[in-house]
């Protein structure tokens, strides 16, 4: 979104995975077999919601794992900030860039 941070770079909450038990229920065979299969949750005596949750989370956490490759290949920290060694590399390092960049490095 260009705001220069980590908390500001994440995907709509739509696109992460069902969000609501309707429509959990309506790909029910699908989604289970997902818990069940990539990460093993155990979906016996679980309420739809608790599925919802499971999946969801397994997700938001797999696009966090995303993020961090991304950071780490752009030479970037974890707050998805530039850092000063990768700003010097790319020889951009003019003294109003680094002052910005210093703002926001955790």
């Amino acid at each position: 979104m260009g705001f220069g941070t980590r908390e500001h770079d994440m995907i709509p909450y739509r696109a992460v995975g069902p969000v609501t038990v309707e429509e959990y229920e309506s790909r029910e065979e699908l989604y289970d077999q997902q818990l069940q299969g990539i990460i093993h949750f155990d979906i016996k005596e679980k309420t739809t919601e608790e599925k919802v949750k499971a999946l969801r989370d397994y997700r938001e956490e797999q696009y966090q794992k995303l993020c961090d490759a991304v950071y780490k290949r752009r030479g970037w920290d974890s707050n998805g900030v530039p850092t000063l060694e990768n700003i010097k590399k790319l020889k951009i390092d003019f003294p109003e860039v680094l002052e910005l960049v210093k703002k926001y490095q955790s």
